[in-house]
């Protein structure tokens, strides 16, 4: 059990810790902690997790009673290069959006943006996006230089510059970009090659968007020729006719089998829901078979944040809804991409770490989940993210639940 405190006990004084969250029940999947404990914030860091810690050893006491208390969330596919060009899918367009209008209110601390930049413009995507968020924003580099800023720039072989993608993170920015993205590419296996060739040169993992062929590339070779273990497959549950192969057989709705022996092999399995990217077709057979993602993301840009995928805590109460335990959408949303980003710094709550934590609600009663078939489900929980905590400081506060009641100043003469 991790109940170290920072200092010696006999040291501790009263009030040393800033924040105290008290009576929550914490989800720590990296420490297997899930159980009730109190945690403990001194400065910007994590300085204590145990079953009771006394509230007059802290400046500021959050009861936090009937709620759970995770670690920040990490949604590793976003698009939040925001901007104003009219002809841009999401590279300095109105297609990214800004991380902190949609990131704290669902418990997310960290977002992925998943290669709306490419080598030429990522500066601008660092300077106007990145520098600007309260969000932490990490990245993943677009394979082709001038990063997403339509379908046809997707297709520019000769734009896709491996030894600047790995000078772009080794050299300049090894703390921010987190792998390589390939996407939209309408030939054959080139775009992903060069992608893969780049990852290698960095060491970093690259995430794939693998559709809109013609004819439809095969997957099972994707996952077995061309990808390296920790290489990651996103819109996992998609089913789109022409163009992309789903994992599940559309006729006999069984799981392919080479997709159990992918994930075995180490292939990383991302939902990135999205606008067009996830259907029940898909997900329900693929879970009562027991094949689950590895990573639950959103893919959050302006055209998904209001139809079936609401927020981050609208897709994971969406697995809630087909059968996950809260501890596996957990895990799926904070140690799991922390780990396959390799970013084991975050996802978890483990003392002396950077104090991102999220508090959330698992409210009862009765909920419907779509997919982008416009289809629902029915589910008895849901997620609402109550607290959101970035490197030690409140950040959003739902129901102003660490704030004072509010009195009427005495009356003066």
């Amino acid at each position: 059990m991790i109940l170290i405190l920072s200092a010696a006990p006999g040291n501790i004084r009263a009030q040393e810790i800033d924040l105290l969250l008290k009576g929550g029940h914490v989800i720590d999947p990296k420490n297997n902690i899930n159980s009730k404990m109190d945690v403990a914030i001194t400065g910007n860091k994590i300085s204590r997790i145990a079953a009771d810690i006394p509230a007059n050893t802290s400046k500021k006491t959050v009861d936090v009673s009937g709620l759970y208390i995770t670690p920040g969330l990490i949604d590793m596919h976003t698009h939040v290069f925001h901007g104003t060009d009219p002809n841009s899918m999401t590279a300095n367009s109105y297609g990214g959006l800004q991380a902190d209008a949609f990131s704290f209110r669902a418990g997310v601390t960290t977002v992925v943006d998943a290669g709306s930049s490419g080598w030429r413009n990522f500066p601008l995507f660092k300077a106007q996006s990145i520098d600007r968020a309260q969000t932490r924003v990490l990245a993943f580099l677009n394979v082709v230089g001038h990063g997403m800023r339509s379908r046809f720039d997707q297709q520019d072989v000769t734009d896709m510059n491996p030894v600047m993608n790995a000078h772009m993170i080794n050299k300049l920015y090894p703390d921010i970009i987190v792998g390589i993205k390939s996407a939209h590419y309408w030939g054959d296996f080139t775009s992903v090659d060069k992608a893969v060739e780049s990852g290698k040169l960095a060491n970093v993992p690259v995430i794939v968007d693998f559709g809109e062929h013609t004819p439809t590339n095969p997957i099972q070779s994707l996952f077995m020729e061309h990808f390296r273990p920790g290489d990651i497959f996103t819109h996992t549950f998609s089913e789109i006719n022409g163009g992309r192969e789903s994992i599940v057989d559309e006729k006999t709705r069984k799981v392919k089998p080479f997709v159990f022996e992918a994930q075995k092999r180490g292939i990383i399995f991302d939902v990135g829901h999205g606008a067009g990217a996830f259907n029940f077709n898909q997900a329900i057979p693929a879970i009562k078979q027991g094949f689950l993602p590895n990573t639950i993301s959103t893919d959050l840009y302006n055209l998904s944040m209001n139809a079936a995928m609401k927020d981050m805590t609208n897709v994971m109460s969406k697995f809630l809804a087909m059968g996950l335990s809260l501890n596996d959408v957990i895990l799926r949303t904070t140690w799991n991409p922390a780990q396959v980003i390799k970013r084991t710094d975050l996802g978890h709550l483990s003392v002396g770490t950077e104090a991102d934590i999220a508090v959330f609600n698992l409210k009862k009663g009765n909920f419907g989940y779509m997919d982008v078939r416009r289809t629902k489900i029915s589910g008895k929980e849901k997620l609402e993210a109550e607290l959101t905590i970035r490197a030690g400081r409140v950040v959003w506060d739902l129901n102003g639940i660490s704030v004072p009641e509010w009195q009427m100043p005495s009356a003066t003469n």
